[in-house]
Order: C-alpha cells, then structure tokens, then sequence
C-alpha cells in the first residue's frame, strides 16, 4: 500500500507551483491589454498574440491534467478528510476547461478577421478566465499544497513535471521555460533547471533563453 504521508526529508518542493503559477497570473492579466492594443484589421498582430495566448492556455491545460491525472486521485486516497475540498479544486478546473475553450473559438475567429468588436469580446472573455483561474490558484496555494507536502511523494511530485514536459512541443518548450524562469530568483531557476538533464539545461540557458527573449519582445511590443 503506498505511503500516507512523506517522511520530513523526502517532500516535494511544492513551492515549484508556485512559479509556475506566477506564469498565468502574468500573462492572462496581459493578454487582455495586448488584444485591445491590436488595431482592426491589422491580421498578422493578432495572430501573433492569439499564438501566445494560445501557448498560455496550452500550458494551463497541460498543467491541469497532470493535476487531474496525478494530484486529485492520490489526494482522494491519503487526505480523505479533505475530499470536499479536493471535489472543489476538481469542479473549478471543470469551469476553468470551459471557459478555456470559450477563448479559444472566440480567439481563432478574432486572428483571422480582427475586428475591433471581436477583441473586446475576446479581451472580456480572457479577463473572465483569469478571474475564475487566479481564484482557483489562490485556493489551490492556501489548502492544497501544504496537503501535497504531507501526502505526495517526491517521485509522485516530479511525474507532474515530467507530464507537461512530455506534452509540450518542441517550439513550445524554450517558450515555456522561459516564461516560468522570467520571474523566477535565482534560487528558484536553479532549483528548476537542476531537475532537467544537462544538455536540456545548457540548451535552455543559452539558445533557449535567446529565443523567448526574442519571442516575447514581439508579444510585447506596443
């Protein structure tokens, strides 16, 4: 039977979620500005930030399903007295996907005919996400992950990481590194790229680092 909880020196770094959490409350509070900044008409600009917002959502969405695969099962198992509490977290991601793919039809019209009606449907739409997405972390930083450090394993913990790492594309993964790293101190970049093998890691600092330099000036320029 696997264990209950993890023994003091063997807990997951929960704070790991926390960064990468930082990444969707950075962006899905930009995003809607950088949709209102596209003027109408102006097709190629919108298509370059409905491909970041959707390779912010992509990212959400491997992020939650690592949670839905990993995080709610064992939780049901080894916390049960928190069960409501996990019910909770697993019916706000069902609200959460919902209002994902709202965003996602309205921002594939929005990139192929930019109209100024269009954007600020689109703009409301990710403001509403980001609204029931950041009330969902919240919770999720305050109750859930002092449950994960008594109660998840470290090698439970790191399939997290692995999951997404495992869904991201090739263009995608520098892309989200770099957006979780941005924020990060340095501590917590160490911590994170310590995890990744070598090669990975050199890639990341050096040719990975200048690409989402590049990509994300683009993203942000006025």
């Amino acid at each position: 039977m696997p264990p209950t909880t993890t023994t003091t020196d063997q807990r997951p770094n929960v704070h790991e979620m926390v960064v990468v959490h930082r990444v969707f409350r950075r962006e899905l509070s930009a995003l809607p500005r950088l949709v209102r900044r596209v003027v109408a008409g102006d097709a190629a600009r919108a298509a370059l930030v409905a491909e970041h917002l959707e390779l912010i959502l992509d990212g959400l969405h491997m992020h939650h399903t690592g949670e839905d695969a990993v995080l709610w099962p064992l939780l049901h198992l080894r916390a049960a007295p928190a069960a409501a509490l996990v019910d909770t977290m697993e019916r706000q991601h069902e609200q959460v996907d919902a209002r994902t793919e709202q965003v996602r039809t309205l921002a594939t019209a929005w990139a192929r005919t930019p109209t100024a009606l269009a954007g600020e449907q689109l703009a409301q739409l990710v403001e509403d996400l980001a609204a029931a997405l950041f009330e969902h972390l919240d919770l999720e930083e305050r109750e859930i992950l002092p449950l994960v450090a008594r109660h998840v394993t470290v090698e439970e913990w790191q399939s997290l990481g692995e999951h997404g790492r495992d869904e991201m594309t090739f263009k995608q993964l520098p892309l989200m590194f770099g957006a979780i790293l941005e924020d990060a101190d340095d501590a917590e970049r160490d911590h994170l790229l310590g995890q990744l093998p070598v090669v990975v890691r050199l890639v990341l600092r050096t040719l990975g680092a200048r690409q989402y330099r590049r990509y994300i000036t683009r993203v942000r320029a006025a």
